[in-house]
């Protein structure tokens, strides 16, 4: 009987565990499961050539650096020709679990969004193209298309898979709440938890909830108080031109929030503290104390995961077919 009665119990408590798993608004990020890794190992090549931009000098890793948390740290990015960007550069960690990308989610998914800036003259400054003129040049390139895709056809749909594919691995794992999420009681301060619970308490769970605590939807910038910044950005009414969905944005992923900043689509706020009240008072409507305020500020922390462990790729030589750069303004 006594065996009995503690089976019974160990049953209840793991049945009690998941069911407080499941009510919880966060979902714990899981590590990228790796399928094609001579597909990631080309996209990773491509993800970090400067040769797919009119410089020769700028790759996708230069506004999602990899070593900065997958932003450049700056308001708005550096294009082509030091022009400045439009908008704050996103994260590429854990970007797949975005219901779109872009902050007005123009692109459907990551292969999308790889092909914008390549020929974006505000931002890599390329073509299509002069793009794939320039992979299809050198023989290695070729050689690994072949492999991948069953042929030697360089062409950007297959560019942009690639990227996509490696871009898919960037995910960032372990962090703190999500050992806590598993069980781990001790894996958060106790601030932490309580920085925790007042998300939940004051509605920040409402927008920034599943595995990315964000990206799953759109919302206004200023629901409630108007969002003051010079930004020219109007949100999803560039996508849809409905005067509704004016500063209308996809609501950003707080996953490793501690490492990519300045925040909020016009990069104007350096702080976390500071960002975490300004969202209190525009979007909610609430004032957040100086305790709550450093509680919050703990338990946004604890969302840093495991960043990837990137090896540089050694990029193949260019050659007397590969189109030369043209690194500055003439």
């Amino acid at each position: 009987m006594a065996k009995i009665s503690t089976l019974s119990l160990l049953i209840a408590s793991v049945m009690l565990t998941a069911t407080a798993k499941a009510e919880e608004p966060i979902e714990i990020i899981k590590p990228a499961v790796i399928t094609e890794p001579e597909k990631v190992e080309l996209g990773k090549m491509l993800f970090f050539e400067p040769r797919l931009s009119m410089s020769g000098f700028i790759s996708c890793n230069s506004c999602h650096n990899l070593s900065l948390g997958g932003v450049d740290a700056l308001p708005t990015s550096i294009g082509h020709e030091w022009q400045e960007g439009p908008i704050n550069s996103p994260t590429v960690l854990n970007a797949d679990y975005m219901l779109a990308q872009f902050w007005d989610g123009r692109a459907p998914d990551l292969k999308a969004q790889a092909a914008g800036p390549i020929d974006n003259p505000k931002e890599m400054g390329y073509t299509h193209e002069l793009a794939v003129d320039t992979i299809a040049s050198m023989p290695a390139y070729v050689a690994r298309f072949k492999d991948i895709y069953g042929s030697d056809e360089v062409n950007i749909d297959r560019i942009t898979d690639a990227i996509a594919t490696f871009e898919k691995t960037l995910v960032t794992p372990n962090s703190p709440f999500d050992q806590y999420l598993s069980g781990d009681k001790d894996a958060i301060s106790a601030n932490a938890k309580q920085g925790y619970q007042l998300f939940k308490d004051k509605g920040c769970v409402s927008c920034h909830n599943g595995p990315a605590v964000g990206g799953t939807m759109y919302m206004k910038m200023g629901l409630v108080k108007p969002f003051h910044t010079d930004n020219p950005a109007e949100g999803r009414k560039a996508v849809t031109g409905k005067e509704a969905d004016k500063f209308v944005f996809k609501v950003p992923t707080l996953r490793n929030i501690e490492l990519t900043y300045p925040y909020f689509h016009d990069g104007s706020v350096w702080s976390l503290a500071e960002a975490a009240n300004t969202m209190a008072d525009i979007q909610l409507g609430q004032k957040l104390t100086e305790t709550e305020t450093e509680q919050m500020v703990e338990f946004l922390k604890s969302l840093t995961g495991e960043q990837p462990q990137i090896m540089l790729p050694i990029l193949p030589p260019s050659n007397e077919n590969t189109p030369r750069p043209v690194p500055f303004k003439k």
